[in-house]
């Protein structure tokens, strides 16, 4: 399941930089993810970064996004090219 960013998103730019798959984004008020780009950090780490670093707790499973580890770990391979 991609994940999400609510809108209790305080903007504090910490989360941006934690992605490893550039799915984060500053959107018109608050940061954003990309469903098509995130893969909860499968591929690369143990734990989703983003929420690792996240101070307020704002970053959430996105239910409209729907996916298994499998699927996470596809579309790493795909995002990374192998």
């Amino acid at each position: 399941m991609a994940l999400m960013i609510t809108d209790e998103c305080i903007n504090c730019d910490v989360c941006e930089p934690e992605c490893p798959n550039g799915a984060i984004s500053q959107g018109d008020e608050t940061y954003v993810i990309d469903p098509a780009l995130c893969t909860e950090c499968v591929g690369h780490y143990e734990t989703s970064q983003c929420v690792e670093v996240c101070p307020v707790d704002c970053i959430v499973k996105d239910p409209s996004h729907d996916e298994s580890e499998d699927d996470l770990r596809a579309k790493f391979e795909r995002i990374a090219g192998n």
